[in-house]
């Protein structure tokens, strides 16, 4: 049987300072079941949500988590104090190259040079 010390509840912190959560997890949740439950959560209004698991990015206590550890994996002493809410800052990827170049390739890519201007314009940043 599962005790209180299995349950861990998290809020996700978005970059705009808005928060996902709180909500409660059992220890053994999986870090990409957690982005799930991100991806089913998002909230509709903000632009730019993420598409995929692979589009987000979870930190805790200053790492990056992996999709294939646990919470009990990623575990800190900061998870142990008696009624707390462990917050988890959600970093969302900015689409690749690939798939900036595959809108640009069927959008501009025939039209004039703006596509070139436009890709050496994103290589920058």
């Amino acid at each position: 049987m599962a005790g209180v010390g299995d349950q861990l509840e998290i809020k996700f912190r978005l970059n705009d300072g808005s928060d996902i959560g709180p909500k409660t997890f059992p220890a053994a949740t999986s870090i990409a079941t957690l982005k799930e439950s991100i991806l089913a959560q998002w909230p509709r209004e903000k632009e730019n949500g993420p598409r995929t698991v692979k589009d987000v990015k979870l930190i805790s206590a200053g790492k990056i988590l992996e999709n294939n550890r646990t919470l009990n994996d990623c575990r800190s002493p900061l998870y142990d104090i008696p009624g707390s809410v462990t917050t988890m800052h959600v970093v969302i990827q900015p689409p690749t190259l690939e798939k900036v170049e595959s809108v640009l390739n069927m959008s501009v890519k025939n039209c004039c040079g703006c596509y070139y201007m436009l890709k050496a314009r994103l290589l920058k940043h």
